[in-house]
């Protein structure tokens, strides 16, 4: 059996989350550095497996919860789904252990992949479809290592959005699949597969790494940023509006 943080004196730990997209994953850290990040075992697995990711990662690195003191997690936009199951858990596990709460945009996340790539191009956005012939999106301008934000994840539509970007534009994101004919038209170049989907590991270099440049938020005020109401929201607000 591990040992616990008290019995081995280490410091406290973070954790991050990223629920927003397909494939979920969980990060574990301390100070500032991932020691893992785990993926769960299938597309939209979240609400059967991620809590006991989060368990077993905790466990199997001797993390008691009262350790942790920072969680990260990626509040949108995407899956409505899995934006509940991610902010519940960061606002849940905040308040059990007074650890602090950090917010990461989705689409910075995702974002940071083409630092990767061996010539990472100069200008990069991100989409992720959003149904009804439009995608959310942001686009994003490398400084240094790190791609900052142009402008605020917003829900556009494509071809309108993309065909204003840099002729340098690389697009990712799980939009990609849906609207490359869109991405082609405009002449802009996509990224590889691999460099689409969101990762944990990205969430806690954002949140809690030495990138970090967030404000912590208070978790009973925390909600995912989802862009638009989920449909059965705005089916609510219409009775409303029709009555």
């Amino acid at each position: 059996m591990a040992a616990t943080d008290d019995e081995i004196g280490q410091p406290p730990a973070g954790l991050a989350f990223e629920t927003s997209c397909r494939i979920g994953s969980v990060a574990l850290g301390r100070e500032g550095i991932v020691l893992e990040e785990r993926m769960l075992s299938a597309p939209r697995a979240h609400a059967v497996e991620f809590v006991q990711l989060i368990a077993d990662l905790c466990r199997d690195h001797g993390v008691a919860p009262e350790k942790i003191d920072r969680v990260a997690v990626s509040h949108g936009p995407g899956s409505f789904t899995g934006l509940r199951i991610g902010v519940t858990a960061a606002r849940m596990l905040a308040m059990a252990s007074s650890a602090l709460l950090f917010a990461v945009s989705t689409l910075e996340v995702i974002a940071q992949n083409a630092a990767a790539m061996k010539d990472p191009p100069e200008h990069v956005s991100v989409v992720l479809d959003a149904k009804r012939n439009r995608v959310y999106a942001s686009s994003f301008r490398l400084v240094g290592s790190r791609y900052a934000a142009l402008d605020a994840p917003a829900e556009v539509a494509p071809e309108e959005y993309l065909a204003k970007r840099p002729a340098d534009t690389l697009v990712l994101g799980e939009g990609v699949a849906r609207y490359r004919e869109a991405i082609e038209r405009v002449g802009l170049a996509v990224g590889p597969d691999e460099l689409h989907q969101p990762r944990a590991s990205v969430v806690y270099r954002l949140g809690l790494g030495s990138e970090g440049a967030t404000q912590s938020v208070a978790p009973r005020d925390f909600v995912p940023l989802y862009v638009r109401l989920p449909e059965a929201e705005e089916r609510w607000e219409k009775r409303q509006r029709d009555s």
